[in-house]
């Protein structure tokens, strides 16, 4: 008895509560009290009725097991009935209970849904489970529009009719579109992915325009949305790779953000961008579940220990757990050896560059890359302006510098300089099997509790000076916040491959060379091979075609030397899949001389130092084989895409009103990747930074412009 009363409470509990929280969602404000009260009263009467005929059926002698199953056809009636007026919240339930196992979902902009009226939500396409994640943010009712194709399936169409789903077609879409506008002006909620495909990079495709037909003949508003952790799920296009990337913890974070309501007339130009906004948003708030990078790097260790993590074009592989045991005893001599907040490194891309940085990391330091091709002047304002008291740089790689003619004695003068080769011997033999061998046993929160050195995301985890040209260089901070998020996001777009392995050529004084091909390679778990000198063509042909290195990044300048290098045979680059020109202008010259010799298109992208380093992207173009449609992800003379989490505003220089689509102005760039500030010096960070609807905005002092697609 009593396991069936505490049932039957907590059964009438499931039910009444998300009652009374539909009561008071749809209720108005100015009717709130009076709605709720009323409520109480027809509760109260229901109540005291049933209290009265359960005591005169009593009373007449009825036994309670009868008066139990009474009840129990009531319920079940009453049951049938609401589902019957509420499939939706069913389906919400049982979807909820699934999901909810894997994944945990989170709503920004919850007020932003209106309690009535007509809507128009229109928003980002990921995966098969889009409709499901929106309807279980959503407490209204939504009627999704679905391609026909799809919906035809006989073994889908009872349900979806059942539903109230509306079939569109490319072919026959007038009916559709004026179902769409009747639903919306009877005061229904109708979704619609304005790509018409799910998306195969995690990018925005481009926006078809049939829902602005809809909208021109329906009174109410447009509710844009952003979904984020969707990509790299089961139920996306991500490849087999990214899915075990992203397969992190014991549930995943899914988080759906809806914006401020817009106009029905909004374009879809207009639309695209809100959208890229509200991505900024999302964004920011999965960097807040992310570990700063140490921490995250050893979770990759444990994933992937036994593979290759680095190798030097001319060396032999190291595997991630070797090279984890190396960077720890490293960041033992690190934290000994540095009394300074910040750490000089002058190291060259390589497995003891990558050694170097990590190591600072665990000892929750900051790593200031210098630029040893910088003047004099330059360096000693870097070392002077850091802090710096303690440097660590390689021998061979300070005699192959002063074989170039950079003599960096006068500015290391002050310094204490530490060498990589020295440090090597004073770690024993006995403590590196010891650290591997507790690398290998326990599990990466032991480990991180062991070897990392707290930090917040928000603490400075590098600093990258400019070269100085215009007059002394400029300190960038870059968090552990910013480097993650843009290392996440270009992996995402990248869509790694379980074939990847990264040519990495750009100094790690660069913030490509730095984020792009050094921290992402080693926290996403792709293998590595460095080469020291980006102009040497023969030899990075060699090491790609050795390592079959699937990616190379680079700029115009480097690209041009590979093309005209008569040593560099096209088989050497037959394995890259990508090839991304980044840090000056592409010239197309350069872009065609590279297809025509390699075979390869050369994918530009943009962003700066400041933006740590990657805003902008133009991807491959994917073609769905199933329903013969083409995402677009590149477009010639253009710099790209904004990446996810990324938004671009042209402005009036002066004002920073936002201008009309297609004109040239100053380009804002907002993003988590967007940087902390410039070192000790404020009044250039005010400057640089502003802040517009709560969100922060770099200045990049560039003009360009945006096209209606987004590029």
């Amino acid at each position: 008895q009593v396991m069936n009363f505490l049932l039957i409470g907590m059964f009438g509990g499931i039910f009444i509560i998300p009652l009374n929280a539909l009561i008071q969602f749809h209720a108005t404000e100015h009717e709130l009290g009076r709605i709720l009260a009323g409520n109480n009263f027809i509760q109260n009467i229901t109540m005291l009725v049933f209290l009265v005929l359960t005591v005169v059926l009593a009373m007449a002698g009825m036994n309670s097991v009868v008066i139990f199953y009474i009840l129990l056809v009531i319920a079940l009636a009453g049951a049938i009935y609401t589902l019957y007026k509420l499939p939706q919240s069913m389906v919400r339930f049982l979807v909820g209970m699934v999901i909810g196992r894997r994944y945990s979902l989170d709503v920004i902009g919850m007020e932003n849904i209106p309690e009535t009226g007509g809507v128009l939500m229109l928003g980002n396409h990921i995966s098969w489970i889009d409709w499901a994640i929106i309807q279980m943010s959503c407490p209204r009712t939504i009627r999704f529009v679905m391609a026909k194709e799809l919906y035809q399936r006989w073994y889908m169409k009872w349900f979806l009719d059942f539903f109230g789903v509306v079939p569109i077609s490319s072919a026959a879409s007038k009916g559709a579109i004026e179902t769409i506008a009747r639903l919306i002006n009877a005061g229904e909620i109708v979704c619609l992915f304005p790509e018409g495909t799910i998306s195969r990079s995690g990018q925005l495709a481009a926006f078809h325009r049939g829902y602005e037909k809809a909208a021109a003949e329906s009174r109410g508003i447009i509710l844009p949305f952003y979904l984020r952790g969707l990509w790299g799920t089961w139920f996306s296009r991500a490849s087999d790779k990214l899915k075990v990337i992203r397969r992190d913890g014991i549930r995943r974070d899914i988080i759906v953000a809806f914006g401020k309501p817009l106009p029905m007339e909004t374009p879809a130009e207009e639309l695209k961008k809100r959208i890229f906004d509200l991505s900024i948003d999302s964004w920011q708030r999965y960097t807040d579940t992310l570990d700063p990078l140490a921490a995250s790097w050893l979770k990759t260790v444990k994933r992937v220990g036994n593979n290759a993590a680095i190798v030097d074009s001319t060396g032999e592989p190291i595997l991630f757990y070797r090279l984890a045991a190396a960077i720890i005893c490293f960041a033992r001599l690190i934290k000994h050896g540095c009394r300074t907040r910040n750490v000089g490194i002058i190291l060259p891309i390589s497995s003891a560059g990558a050694i170097a940085n990590m190591a600072v990391m665990f000892c929750g330091k900051t790593a200031v890359n210098l630029n040893y091709t910088s003047s004099t002047e330059a360096l000693t304002s870097a070392v002077d302006r850091a802090g710096i008291g303690t440097v660590y740089t390689s021998r061979i790689f300070m005699q192959r510098l002063d074989k170039r003619g950079i003599d960096l004695a006068p500015v290391l003068s002050k310094t204490t300089v530490c060498y990589m080769e020295d440090l090597r011997k004073r770690i024993s033999r006995p403590r590196l099997l010891a650290t591997l061998t507790l690398l290998r046993l326990l599990p990466a929160g032991i480990l991180k509790l062991l070897y990392c050195r707290r930090v917040s995301l928000d603490d400075p985890a590098a600093i990258l000076f400019s070269s100085g040209s215009e007059g002394l260089p400029k300190g960038v901070m870059l968090s552990h916040r910013n480097i993650m998020a843009n290392l996440k996001q270009i992996s995402d777009i990248l869509n790694v491959q379980d074939s990847d392995v990264a040519m990495c050529t750009m100094p790690l004084f660069h913030a490509i060379g730095l984020t792009a091909l050094t921290f992402l390679p080693m926290i996403e778990g792709v293998p590595m091979v460095c080469h020291p000198d980006p102009t040497d063509a023969l030899n990075i042909g060699k090491a790609v075609a050795r390592f079959k290195a699937t990616f190379l990044v680079a700029t115009s300048t480097f690209l041009r030397i590979y093309t005209k290098s008569p040593k560099l045979h096209p088989l050497m680059f037959e394995s890259l899949r990508l090839v991304v020109a980044g840090a000056e202008k592409l010239n197309t010259d350069v872009r065609e001389a590279f297809k025509l010799k390699f075979n390869k298109d050369v994918l530009e992208a943009y962003g700066c130092t400041e933006t740590t380093p990657v805003a902008t992207a133009n991807l491959p173009d994917y073609m769905d084989t199933n329903y013969w449609k083409v995402q677009s992800g590149s477009r010639a003379g253009s710099v790209g895409m904004p990446l996810p989490g990324t938004s671009l505003r042209i402005v009036d220089p002066d004002t920073l009103e936002e201008i009309p689509t297609g004109s040239d102005g100053l380009i804002l760039i907002s993003g988590a990747q967007v940087m902390l500030g410039y070192l000790d010096d404020r009044q250039k960070t005010e400057e640089a930074i502003v802040t517009i609807e709560g969100r922060r905005w770099y200045k990049t002092g560039a003009k360009g412009h945006v096209d209606e697609d987004g590029f």
